[in-house]
């Protein structure tokens, strides 16, 4: 571009051709306005005009969104030579752009605000003008934090004086019209253009301090604005006081509170679109018309709020409505150019919208048809203005007008102490006030107008009743004429909004009652009849108000005035509150309930009109469970009634959801600019509520994806509306129905939750009161109860998460501490849910907080406090249950008075509970739906009096029960046995016979006992109450036994349903065994008929229906006909007086199929009862009366009932009842109350659990099936109970194999956290502690602990706290010796140990194997057995061939399952033969022992023959699996069969025939043969597996024979020197672990009682046996060894640590002048083949390696001891293990370091490093306990010559020297003394570190104190030194010092 032509033609613009030239330049500003903008900057011209404009024009175009916008601005503004005039050009252009196109862009100042930062310009445009331009941008800077609002607008108050004021208070008028006490038009301000408070605020501040020092008129204005400020900033608007008792949460925003009528802010006008930009949603919405400006224009008549619906009706004679003609001023018309006068109405197509218009959006003129302009000017006026709707409600009323206003409110709505005013009596006196003379009386009635106007946003949150009197109130307004023009309109408008919202909500019962107030009035406006008509849900209007409205449209009333009542919530509510009030004649009856005020209450009634609120129970028929999938419905339904939002189109939707769906933190700012390219500025608060609804608020694991998607857009707008679509949703969650199944409702909210906590307090933004008060939320839900806290709880530890990655909200920020201590409260209660209970540990963790050290306040007990909370949960449905199930009421206008109590009784209520919910199994089931209404007065005078309801129910139910129930089983029976014999005659299945009769028996029992029992127990139960009420307050007054009348009546009106389900469940209970007996002999004919291989068919019946039935009701052979059946199911599913269900199995009581009676006597049945019962009485009178109460008490009384139900019935049913009753109560008590009554308590149901079990009644089989049932269904609430599934455990009541399949699975791969937690204790407590529970093994966890180690390694790196440590300890403990293929071996063990407790063999097989054992015995004995038995082994299998032959069954070894009973049964016999044969020794002791024993072997010895032949045998000669398989599963069924008899027998357990086998078969199968050998390895693994199972903590009566196995000479010699590549090393490392594990705490108490003196003997001789022959194994597992060794065994480790290398030569440590460092092993480490960094807890390893690398974290140090202790409790204060491994670990690190560096370990080259350190930070720092510990991990690696010896040698020595007290000397010198004082043999490093610290004068040993003492240990150090040094030496050293 050439700067000469442009140059040219600027001057030729200036002589004359100015026109002509700024055309030309058009081109280049369309086309290139940068090319063309940097020209006109860079020349250098006096010719400025054309310049200066141009320049001007150009300058928006890059404020906009050009690309090079940047760089032109940048060059504009600093570049070279520019004068300053072009930066008034830019600022100007700024300025332009902002104010001049849509009015005051906020998008368009946030732009300039950008970029003035960007070139620093800020200041000097703060500093320029226009006023209004700069004070918006200074407000936005302020915002944002770029200045400091006051100063800038002092300074600038103080530089330019009133302009600038007046230029201030114009903005703040335009910003925030309220301020000047008009109401702020809501649509016309969008969210971002609305002040912030805080800046208004500074703003007034600013002002007020200046108002002194301007006129008169200016300061006046600004103390309005100052008072209306404060008005509108502090005052969220009340409602009328005594609407909402508790007072309304303060408004949801500050924004809101300046805007004070947002017209429904809750469900705004989605039908009303404002402002014209929406598109119609519904089909009645489409006649609005889009500026509704012009529906309100200048005050005129109601009918012009509405433009004409059309022209054509207009010149119908405006008839004129007589009775408004006082209100409309007279209006002149010319219609069709006539002018008719002056006319007192107007037309019929007067008031309304215009219903249908083919353009919704055309702006009509309203000059149509000559309506004469003037009148219709458009006014600036929004409809939300109330200041002009009322001229002269705009003042301000004083105080006193207030009050009075609002104490007629309080009238209204009954609140003492104001005396009452019905509806009429304050419409008659507003009436007066109106036209009144008096000043006072005209404002009174303007203010409460105004207040009731105002308070139309509010409705929606007030109670029913007082809805309701609002609306009459409301409706009686329009109906008397008390308002007129725009206010009449405005009354019009905001019933018809209310009626269009969903039929039965609130606002719609609101529209209804005001509606039905002024219905006589409706003819007066056709054109709003339109509109009522057209409304959706239109039909279901009251019949009577749908008459007024049709007729209505014709402008006529109905012929009949036909006066129905409206049953609205409300009104039920009034009705009940008059009659407990009991108001004399003045309420209306009872019938008419509604308080209409009717004017013509003469006219007769044509119709008796019915209307019936919809009852709170829907049939949901097959409705998909939502326990599966989240959905989202809650949310949608309440968007549904929200105000709807503008949608984009459909094409547009799709784009946001692909980006949504495609979005990653990779593409994450490419799909941030394609949502801003697809997605309008209108259409942002739609994708709000897309992210949140659909994507946020189900995917929780991408919320920080969006978290991030948010802070790359950089919309502070759209977070602003994300964050409030947050809360609304959340609000809706938290208000909506919480019903118990409701799971995606409460996973809805815990997502919402961690979301709200991601976008606030992880930004470091607060949750502000107003929007959640989250302290409350959780006070208030425990005040509801269980249900609500199962929603609130989660969702606030969810919030509270994310505190942790905040600066400022993580702990200890006050306000999470507060509410963390609120948790804490909960967590102490007792009877809070276990789940809730994890939830709040889990938090705690995250916020690594220590729940014991929160400080819970008392506010869950201060009773005050939570009766005053706001309410932010919807009302709990309990007291709900009162408005939802009134019965419809049918009325007539006439009707007589009738009290309500016989109106509701006449039809029987909407059930309440589902056939589930309600536990028949005792009284007890009645006590958790109880329902006690809160505003019953008696009990709050008299609390205490709660406790008679339960009895007087359960008193009632008991009375009635059993007649009731024998009465209905008696005549359903007859019943139902005719019909459903009918029915199935020729059905040959008799389970469906079953299933259909059962189906009707239920429904026909239920019905027959609901009728006769219900009356009865209403009154039942009111006799009870009163009787137990008036013994309890004795002397009542008659004030109290009026409370006690209400309450008797209130509590067996709530009550009476839940008896009465009770007492028919109880019935269908008892009528399905009795149906079965009734028809058992139908049953049995037709299985009798099937085994005869024929099809049953009752041949009368048959011929019956061939000759008598027509063809269409005839029963056909077969099944029966499925449309029949579905009565059937209908019975099923619609359970009379119980809620219908889908689930057409049968009720949990039934047992699908009716138990087999059990043989046993009854008596014997009978027995265990009642002996049951007997110590259960004993438990419970020895409970202490003060806790008699205490509802573990209470719980074992209903269990003592339960015990009782069960004795009478003694059935299976009943007692399947009792064990569930049993296993639930166990797993329900939490420690939370006295630990003697919890234990009394778990005693008392495990004793009924042992009753069952007893083999007299139901047996061990059948009993541990149910109860492990029970565990494996029971509710997640109380599921994941450790202690009391570890106690069923340790008492034998539980399947292992089934349970632990279960817990498997229900990990779901480690994504049930909960289960994962749960899984984790109970192996930690089984396996790990290994405390009581000694009969299970890692074989009855086989399934549960394959689970966790793959959800360990899957997890890389973020598994479940504590299961890397867990695992590992695990593995440990099995690894050495485990495979965990599936199938494989070791799979096959534990199967095997599984299978041996099974004992439901087929009939004939124990016989079966009994013979062939005896066979095969006889065959091994005989001579003709050959080598080996081989020939016997092949006569044998010819035997078993034969045998199959002779039984014609499948082969005993043929199958898997058969070959493994076979083996068990065997097992079983010869354990068998062995016990009598030494029973008959004890009989007679003379018989020889020999000989007896040799008896015993001689079966055992044939057995294991077999099965080693077998395993020879087994599969193909090469095929090693399955003999491996074969070898596995038979050693672990001897395991098996071994745990159980040893659990069985316990002191009577012999070890003899176990061991026997276990030896004959390790010496059968390491015999010197091919096929062995070929498998030797894996044989050894399975002997090492079955031997570690059976270690002697788990089956401590086999300890002599198992260290006997372990140390048998052949099992050494195959595991630690023939087994290549010392394979079999960690097997017996672990073997020997087990062994010290076991005597470890009977040494560590040295206690040694004799049976243990000799277990530790054999210990040492085995050790002894391995330090000769295998010293290398001890030296490489030296470390693991001595980790369980108790540091006062010196001896054994001793033994251990002695061992080294056979091909070393140690240097003798006695040689003078010995040179250690010299030697050449003294620089090679020992190999240790323990994993000692595994017992580190990550992080505490990952600070350690900091550490010794880098000297950080700086608190290492001083947290060492911390991490190291464990307890406060002498002796067991730390961790040791954690010890061992930290000096082994910096040791090795330190010698490392130091060969780095190049030098060896010495006195000088181990000093100065992190690594001493610790060392010294030890010795100092632990007290004496824990550095014995330390000192004597140092002294555990001084061994042979190595590099570690050397090292720690040197350490010790150099903590002995650099020692700052005594003590530490003293303690080291113990160490090494006493390792030195027992028997030999010492390890070497041992004594030359101790040679060295008492020969060399260095460390001045013989000065110290604790050398000299006493004179025997001055004695015992001489000798020692003696024996170290030799006696002349020894002399020398101890004088040479002590004359030194």
């Amino acid at each position: 571009m050439s700067l000469d032509l442009i140059e040219s033609l600027l001057r030729l613009a200036e002589v004359g051709q100015y026109e002509q030239v700024k055309q030309l330049f058009s081109f280049p500003i369309k086309h290139c306005p940068d090319m063309l903008v940097l020209a006109l900057l860079q020349i250098n011209t006096s010719w400025h005009t054309l310049r200066h404009e141009l320049i001007s024009t150009l300058m928006p175009i890059f404020l906009g969104n050009h690309p090079n916008s940047a760089i032109i601005l940048h060059y504009a503004w600093h570049g070279q030579g520019q004068s300053p005039s072009i930066r008034q050009l830019i600022m100007h252009a700024m300025a332009e752009w902002y104010m001049r196109g849509e009015q005051y862009d906020q998008a368009k100042l946030s732009r300039i605000l950008d970029v003035a930062q960007d070139l620093k310009a800020l200041s000097m445009l703060l500093n320029g003008t226009p006023f209004a331009f700069v004070i918006d941008l200074a407000a936005l800077a302020s915002r944002r934090e770029y200045l400091k609002l006051d100063k800038w607008l002092t300074d600038k108050i103080r530089e330019h004086g009133e302009p600038f004021i007046q230029a201030c208070m114009t903005f703040l008028k335009r910003r925030c019209p309220s301020i000047l006490g008009g109401l702020a038009p809501e649509k016309e301000q969008p969210k971002s253009a609305q002040l912030p408070p805080e800046t208004l605020a500074t703003m007034l501040a600013c002002l007020q301090a200046c108002a002194g020092s301007v006129s008169q008129e200016l300061s006046e204005m600004i103390l309005t604005m100052v008072a209306n400020c404060s008005n509108v900033m502090n005052k969220a608007r009340q409602p009328p006081p005594g609407v909402i008792p508790k007072g309304r949460p303060p408004s949801a925003s500050s924004l809101d509170a300046i805007s004070p009528v947002q017209i429904d802010s809750i469900a705004g006008m989605a039908s009303l679109s404002l402002g014209g930009s929406a598109a119609p949603h519904t089909q009645s919405m489409q006649g609005f018309p889009p500026n509704l400006g012009s529906a309100f224009s200048t005050p005129q008549s109601p009918a012009k709020a509405f433009p004409p619906l059309s022209t054509q009706n207009q010149t119908t004679g405006f008839s004129g409505i007589g009775g408004l003609s006082s209100q409309l001023p007279v209006v002149s018309f010319s219609v069709g150019g006539l002018t008719t006068g002056s006319l007192t109405g107007i037309g019929t197509g007067a008031l309304g919208l215009p219903a249908v218009s083919n353009d919704p959006f055309m702006q009509r003129k309203l000059s149509t048809s000559g309506l004469n302009q003037p009148t219709f000017q458009q006014s600036k006026m929004k409809p939300s203005d109330l200041s002009q709707v009322w001229p002269e409600a705009n003042q301000h009323f004083s105080k006193e007008i207030d009050d009075e206003a609002n104490s007629y409110f309080q009238r209204i709505y009954n609140h003492p102490p104001h005396p009452t005013m019905s509806v009429d009596e304050v419409l008659e006196m507003l009436q007066r006030f109106k036209d009144s003379n008096i000043k006072r009386e005209r404002e009174v009635f303007n203010c409460m107008l105004r207040n009731l106007f105002e308070e139309y946003r509010f409705f929606p949150q007030y109670p029913d009743k007082e809805l309701h009197i609002t609306a009459c109130l409301f409706g009686g307004i329009i109906e008397k004429g008390l308002v007129t023009y725009m206010a009449l309109g405005l009354a019009l408008r905001y019933v018809l909004e209310a009626l269009r919202k969903p039929f039965a909500s609130k606002m719609y019962y609101f529209g209804i009652a005001a509606l039905d107030r002024f219905k006589n009035r409706l003819k007066d406006y056709p054109q709003y009849c339109q509109h009522l008509a057209s409304i959706s849900h239109f039909i279901q209007f009251p019949h009577h108000l749908q008459e007024y409205i049709e007729y209505g449209q014709q402008s006529r009333d109905p012929p009949v005035k036909m006066q129905g009542s409206i049953t609205t919530p409300g009104s039920i509510a009034l009705a009940q509150a008059q009659a407990q009030a009991q108001v004399p004649a003045k309420t209306p009856l009872a019938g008419q309930v509604s308080t209409i005020a009717t004017t013509s209450t003469t006219t007769t009634v044509a119709k008796t009109i019915t209307i019936t609120r919809p009852t709170g129970v829907s049939f949901k028929k097959d409705v998909p469970p939502s326990i599966n999938t989240t959905n989202i419905d809650t949310l949608l339904v309440a968007t549904d009634q929200t105000e709807r939002i503008v949608e984009p189109p459909e094409n547009v939707q799709e784009k946001i959801a692909f980006i949504f769906n495609n979005l990653s933190q990779s593409n994450m700012t490419q799909k941030v600019e394609e949502l801003k390219e697809t997605v309008k500025e209108e259409f942002m608060p739609w994708v709000s509520q897309y992210l949140v609804m659909k994507r946020v608020s189900i995917e929780p694991n991408f919320h920080s994806l969006y978290s991030n998607f948010l802070d790359t857009l950089k919309n502070p707008e759209f977070n602003k509306m994300v964050l409030n679509e947050t809360y609304r949703n959340i609000k809706v969650l938290l208000t909506s129905d919480k019903a118990a199944a409701n799971f995606s409702d409460r996973s809805l909210l815990k997502n919402l939750g961690h979301w709200l906590g991601m976008i606030t307090l992880a930004k470091n933004k607060p949750i502000l009161h107003t929007d959640l008060d989250v302290k409350s939320l959780l006070l208030e839900a425990y005040v509801k109860g269980q249900q609500e806290l199962l929603y609130v709880v989660p969702f606030v530890a969810k919030v509270l998460e994310s505190s942790v990655r905040s600066v400022v909200f993580r702990p200890p920020n006050p306000w999470t501490m507060a509410i963390m201590n609120v948790l804490a409260e909960l967590h102490q209660e007792h009877d809070l849910k276990l789940n809730l209970k994890f939830e709040i540990e889990v938090l705690c963790k995250n916020l690594a907080l220590d729940i014991n050290e929160l400080k819970p306040g008392s506010l869950l007990k201060d009773k005050d406090h939570l009766k005053n909370l706001d309410e932010q949960l919807s009302a709990p449905k309990k007291d709900m249950k009162q408005l939802e199930e009134l019965p419809p009421i049918t009325t007539t206008a006439s009707t007589t008075p009738a009290t309500s109590a016989t109106c509701t009784a006449t039809v029987p209520p909407q059930p309440q509970y589902s056939y589930h919910d309600i536990n028949v199994y005792s009284l007890g089931g009645l006590a958790p739906h109880i329902t006690l209404n809160p505003t019953i007065l008696l009990f709050q005078a008299h609390p205490q009096l709660k406790q008679c309801v339960r009895q007087a129910i359960e008193r009632a139910v008991q009375e009635l029960v059993h007649p009731v129930v024998d009465r209905s089983i008696k005549i359903a029976m007859t019943t139902c046995e005719q019909i459903v014999r009918k029915d199935f005659a020729l059905d040959s299945e008799e389970s469906r016979m079953r299933v259909a009769a059962h189906h009707m028996m239920r429904n026909l029992t239920a019905g027959m006992a609901m009728i006769t029992c219900r009356e009865p127990l209403l009154m039942s139960i009111a006799t009870n109450l009163k009787n137990s009420f008036a013994t309890a307050l004795r002397a009542a007054s008659p004030q109290q036994r009026d409370m006690i009348e209400q309450a008797t009546a209130q509590i067996a009106q709530d009550n009476c349903e839940l008896a009465c389900c009770f007492i028919q469940k109880t019935a269908v209970e008892k009528a399905g065994p009795e149906m079965d007996k009734r028809l058992a002999t139908e049953f049995e004919l037709r299985k009798h008929a099937r085994q005869e291989g024929r099809r049953y068919c009752d041949p009368v019946v048959l011929t019956y229906q061939a000759e008598r039935m027509p063809e269409q009701i005839r029963l056909k052979v077969g099944g029966v006909d499925p449309k029949q059946l579905a009565v059937y199911e209908e019975f099923a599913r619609n359970v009379p007086g119980f809620l219908p269900t889908n689930d057409l199995t049968q009720p949990t009581g039934f047992l699908a199929q009716p138990m087999k009676q059990q043989a046993w006597a009854t008596d014997d049945v009978a027995q265990i009862y009642d002996k049951c019962m007997t110590e259960l009485e004993q438990h419970l009178q020895s409970i202490p009366h003060t806790l008699a109460m205490n509802p573990q008490a209470q719980a074992l009384r209903s269990l003592l009932e339960a015990v009782v139900v069960a004795r009478n019935s003694r059935d299976a049913i009943a007692a399947l009842g009792l064990l569930q009753k049993a296993v639930e109560g166990l797993l329900d008590a939490t420690s939370g109350a006295d630990a003697d009554l919890l234990l009394r308590y778990r005693e008392c149901h495990l004793l009924v659990l042992k009753a069952l079990q007893d083999g007299r009644a139901y047996g061990s089989p059948w009993c541990n099936k149910q109860i492990t049932r029970c565990l494996i269904e029971c509710r997640d609430e109380y599921k994941y109970n450790v202690e009391a599934v570890e106690l069923l455990i340790h008492n034998h009541l539980v399947n292992m194999q089934q349970y632990d399949l279960h817990l498997a699975q229900s990990m779901e791969n480690g994504l049930n956290y909960m289960a994962v937690a749960f899984a984790m204790q109970l192996v930690k407590i089984l396996l790990v502690d290994e405390r009581s529970v000694a009969h299970v093994t890692e074989a009855d966890l086989f399934h549960t602990i394959e689970t966790l180690m793959r959800i360990n390694a899957h997890s890389r790196g973020n598994a479940p706290e504590g299961l890397p440590q867990l695992m590992e300890v695990v593995r440990s403990n099995y690894e050495a010796m485990i495979d965990r293929a599936h199938g494989g071996p070791n799979f096959m063990m534990h199967s095997g140990i599984s299978q041996a407790s099974e004992y439901d063999d087929p009939p004939g097989l124990r016989e079966k194997a009994e013979y062939l054992l005896r066979e095969w015995v006889n065959l091994y004995h005989s001579a003709a057995a050959g080598r080996d038995s081989t020939k016997a082994f092949s006569a044998f299998v010819g035997q078993v061939e034969l045998l199959e032959r002779k039984m014609h069954q499948q082969g005993i070894l043929k199958t898997d399952d058969l070959i493994t009973r076979f083996f068990r049964l065997c097992t079983e016999m010869c354990v068998e033969i062995s016990y009598r044969a030494q029973a008959e020794q004890q009989h007679n002791p003379a018989a020889n022992p020999t000989m007896i024993r040799a008896k015993c072997y001689h079966n055992l010895d044939a057995f294991v023959r077999l099965i080693a032949l077998l395993v020879k045998h087994s599969g193909e000669a090469t095929n090693t699996v399955t003999k491996i398989n074969l070898l596995n599963k038979v050693l672990g069924i001897v395991v098996g069969v071994l745990l159980q008899d040893h659990d069985v027998r316990q002191s009577e357990f012999q070890q003899l025939p176990y061991h026997r086998i276990f030896i004959m078969l390790l010496l059968e199968l390491n015999a010197p043969e091919h096929v062995l050998e070929t498998i030797n390895f894996q044989t050894l693994t399975a002997f090492c597996n079955t031997f570690h199972i059976l270690r002697p903590t788990k089956a401590p009566g086999f300890v002599y024979a198992w260290l006997e196995l372990i140390s048998h000479r052949i099992f050494i010699a195959r595991m630690l020197a023939h087994t290549p590549q010392q394979k079999g090393w960690p097997m017996y490392a672990q073997l020997l672990i087990d062994l010290f594990k076991y005597l470890a705490p009977f040494l560590r108490n040295v206690e040694l009682a004799k049976p243990m003196q000799i277990l530790y003997k054999g210990t040492l001789r085995v050790l002894l046996v391995l330090l000769h022959d295998f010293p290398e194994f001890l030296c490489d597992y030296h470390y693991g060894f001595c980790d369980v060794i108790p540091p006062n065994c010196i001896q054994l480790r001793n033994l251990i640590l002695s061992a080294f290398p056979r091909n070393m030569r140690l240097p003798d440590p006695f040689t003078p002048n010995l040179k250690v460092d010299m030697l050449s092993e003294i620089n090679i480490a020992p190999r240790i083949l323990t994993n000692f960094t595994g017992v580190m807890p990550p992080q505490f390893k990952k600070d350690l390696d900091s550490y010794l690398k880098t000297r950080s974290p700086v608190t290492f140090l001083s947290d060492l001891r911390s991490n190291l202790q464990v307890s406060n409790e002498p002796g067991n204060r730390y961790n040791i293990q954690l010890i061992n491994a930290l000096v082994l670990y910096v040791g090795t690190q330190a010698i490392a370091h130091i060969h780095n560096k190049g030098s060896t370990p010495s006195m000088s080259t181990i000093t100065h490093s992190a690594h001493m350190d610790i060392f010294q930070n030890l010795a100092v720092d632990l007290d004496t306990e824990g550095r014995y510990l330390f000192l004597n991990a140092i002294a555990n690696q001084l061994r042979y010559p190595n590099s570690h010896t050397h090292y720690f040698s040197c350490t010790m020595l150099y903590l002995f020297a650099e020692a700052n007290t005594e003590a530490i000397q003293e303690q080291v010198t113990r160490v090494l003394l006493e390792r030195l004082i027992v028997n030999r043999p010492h390890p070497w490093g041992l004594l030359i570190t101790f040679i060295e610290l008492i020969k060399n004068p260095a460390f001045k040993f013989w000065n110290h104190e604790f050398v000299h003492c006493a004179p025997e240990i001055e004695k015992l150090f001489q000798s020692v030194a003696q024996c170290c040094m030799g006696q002349k030496q020894a002399q020398q050293v101890m004088e040479g010092t002590g004359a030194s």
